[in-house]
């Protein structure tokens, strides 16, 4: 109730409702699940921790890589859940998984628990990863459904806040326990778990209602984003040059958990916002019209809704199969076996081995290759910390960048992609060649690269097959990424790499030992690697060309029609509601 001069109590009450229940605060829940989601990506940080305490060799390094990339990128089971479940099912899933896999990996690394097999860490380390999964499913496809029009900034924001989660964490991790980097493990394994719990029911899909300003509200998140990773790009500079105390860490940190819950604020202003036009609204009413209860009505209606769901699943079940080569147009709801034979997915798929394979590679074997090229080992942390922020920028440029482009000038995202391949061709080559401080450049290039292939092949998928079966589709596409890593890392980059390290021993007249680490020194351990890594992704740009000439036509259309439609119609729908006094229908979950 409004009272002269002020707000009541009442309109207290339904304002905190409207913030906590609305669009935005599931955006901001999401930030803050995707801010701790990255850890994967901060596997250079702790695999040599991982190395030395195992005594593992190169190749059954890489391979528990793979492994943890094939966790982190098969996540067709959460797609699948997520179908049939509403979101807060999918989070609980990841962030049990999350802390088993790792708790049990810090057991191991800790010798809490002896005797542990390869084939264990490979198990706990998969389990682990594949929480990603299931938090991406669970918060990032649920705002893409809830932001149809915006999927790409959506995208862009949300992976971004995945990109930086690195550097977030590392800073969090020397604050509350210092430089132990088994510490790190278990930090890994507690946090993101519990930030998915704190979270479970806040994030479900719900009714979309169009806003104006939607797009300058993402460019509010994105100012913020742009701040934190500002001062993350600065403290990180800093701390290279001087010896932080743990308290100093905490100092930092605060800064950062500081920035992280800031776009709060503009999640209260904007839901403020929508909640004083329905007010509006409800005072503007000349007369309130009281609806005579028929209850034949819902009946009916929830009779007619059953005949139909029923008579849809009629006609799937016949012609599920018999359509699987007859897709709708794109753009249109493919269903998933549609999308999953279709020549566009096809080439989406082998882009993204090439691609996503060769930079994740690089990313994973950072630590090693500095080591190798004689780099000092504080530098270590700092090619970590560079990939996480300039793999956030690349999220965010290419999700708000390709939007932006596509809605100009109609350039259609396919050819980005194609773009951003041929500039991590770059990076691999700077290390290939060890150029003089070259890791720094291939560092940010490659972190840069790595970042914006996501937004774009997920925003591509959506765009092309619709966002009906999205869960599946979009965790179908993140499965090239293990099948590139395992090529490139295990079967080219590890065996090269231990093969040029057992050459070494042997002309140092050395035999190696079982459980003994095996390093190698020098520009020849990841030269060759490196060379056929840069040929793949050429290869892989090429095939993406042919994307872009088949998808021209479509991305010359105006591809969200449907979509504004349907939210003027949604819009118009909750007004009429709020006006004769009755509720919008409860949000999925």
């Amino acid at each position: 109730m409004v009272v002269a001069g002020g707000v009541g109590w009442a309109d207290m009450r339904s304002l905190s409702v409207q913030v906590i229940t609305g669009r935005w605060f599931v955006l901001f829940a999401s930030f803050l699940i995707m801010a701790a989601a990255g850890a994967t990506y901060m596997f250079g940080l702790y695999s040599g921790t991982i190395k030395t305490a195992l005594g593992y060799d190169q190749t059954t390094l890489n391979l528990l890589s793979f492994f943890k990339d094939l966790g982190a990128n098969v996540g067709v089971l959460s797609g699948l859940i997520n179908e049939v479940t509403p979101p807060w099912v999918v989070l609980s899933i990841g962030a049990i998984l999350n802390f088993f896999g790792y708790f049990m990996i810090w057991l191991a690394v800790s010798k809490k628990i002896a005797n542990t097999k390869v084939w264990h860490m490979c198990l706990y380390i998969c389990i682990g990863a594949n929480s990603q999964a299931f938090a991406n499913t669970g918060s990032l496809v649920t705002c893409v459904k809830n932001f149809p029009e915006s999927r790409g900034v959506v995208l862009g924001v949300l992976k971004g806040y995945v990109g930086l989660s690195g550097a977030i964490i590392t800073q969090l991790y020397h604050a509350f326990y210092g430089t132990d980097p088994k510490a790190l493990i278990l930090l890994i394994g507690w946090l993101p778990a519990a930030i998915s719990f704190a979270f479970l029911r806040t994030i479900r899909i719900m009714k979309v209602i169009r806003q104006e300003n939607e797009l300058k509200v993402f460019w509010n998140f994105l100012y913020i984003s742009l701040g934190l990773a500002g001062f993350l790009m600065v403290i990180i500079i800093v701390e290279k040059e001087l010896n932080f105390s743990q308290g100093e860490y905490g100092g930092s940190a605060a800064v950062v958990l500081l920035m992280l819950f800031l776009p709060l604020a503009v999640v209260i202003q904007e839901e403020f916002k929508l909640w004083k036009i329905k007010q509006q609204s409800l005072r503007e009413s000349v007369q309130v019209k009281i609806v005579p209860h028929n209850s034949n009505t819902p009946l009916s209606s929830s009779s007619n809704s059953i005949t139909e769901q029923t008579n849809s699943e009629k006609e799937v079940s016949v012609s599920c199969f018999s359509n699987i080569f007859n897709p709708p147009e794109r753009g249109e709801d493919y269903t998933i076996l549609q999308a999953l034979f279709s020549i566009d997915m096809f080439i989406l798929f082998f882009a993204t081995i090439c691609g996503v394979g060769g930079t994740l590679t690089a990313i994973d074997n950072l630590g090693q290759i500095g080591i190798s090229q004689g780099y000092p080992q504080k530098s270590l942390s700092t090619f970590i910390s560079l990939v996480s922020i300039w793999n956030y920028l690349g999220r965010v440029t290419a999700g708000f960048g390709s939007e932006i482009v596509l809605h100009k000038y109609k350039f259609p995202r396919p050819l980005i992609l194609t773009l951003i391949l041929l500039l991590s061709c770059v990076g691999h080559l700077l290390i290939a060649f060890n150029v003089k401080n070259g890791l720094y450049f291939a560092s940010i290039v490659i972190g840069f690269s790595f970042g914006a292939q996501w937004p774009i092949l997920f925003a591509v998928i959506s765009e092309i097959f619709g966002l009906k079966y999205y869960s599946t589709l979009y965790n179908f596409g993140s499965v090239a990424s293990p099948i590139g890593l395992y090529i490139l890392n295990v079967r080219v980059a590890g065996h090269l790499y231990d093969k040029e390290a057992d050459r070494q021993m042997t002309a140092l007249g050395k035999k190696r030992i079982h459980g003994e680490e095996l390093n190698c020194i020098g520009v020849e351990c990841y030269k060759l690697s490196f060379i056929i890594i840069t040929a793949v992704t050429l290869i892989g740009s090429l095939v993406s060309v042919i994307l872009v000439i088949r998808s021209r036509k479509f991305y010359k259309g105006d591809i969200y029609k449907k979509f504004r439609e349907e939210a003027e119609k949604a819009a118009e729908t909750e007004m009429a509601q709020a006006r004769n006094g009755t509720g919008p229908p409860l949000a999925k979950g």
